[in-house]
């Protein structure tokens, strides 16, 4: 008599391609929202330096909103833009929310680099 050979995953357990696919599909919408968010950001950002806006808790606000998203290169050109008016209001806070995405983005970026 033979015994039935036992199953080692769970019916219906996803396998690894299809968690790679969910994963795929969960990071193009997450990078989907992110664009979005740029281009919401985009008109206020403008607006402000255009304005030459004085309001810090506008700018602190889309700064913060903005380093959520300075990994796209979008993203982060809007981010440089209002940190270059911030400066000029503020050059200690403008140089923490600089530190603020060296930390959060730059690590990435350098440990890519620092390989062979």
């Amino acid at each position: 008599m033979t015994v039935p050979q036992q199953r080692t995953t769970k019916p219906g357990a996803a396998t690894y391609q299809d968690l790679l696919a969910e994963l795929t599909q969960s990071m193009a919408e997450l990078q989907t929202l992110r664009e979005q968010a740029v281009e919401a950001l985009t008109p206020a950002v403008q607006e402000m330096v255009r304005s030459g806006s004085r309001d810090i808790q506008r700018i602190e606000h889309t700064l913060d909103q903005l380093l959520d998203h300075a990994c796209l290169p979008e993203g982060l050109a809007l981010f440089k833009t209002l940190c270059r008016h911030y400066w000029t209001l503020d050059q200690h806070a403008t140089a923490s929310y600089i530190n603020a995405y060296r930390e959060m983005w730059d690590a990435d970026d350098n440990e890519t680099q620092e390989k062979p």
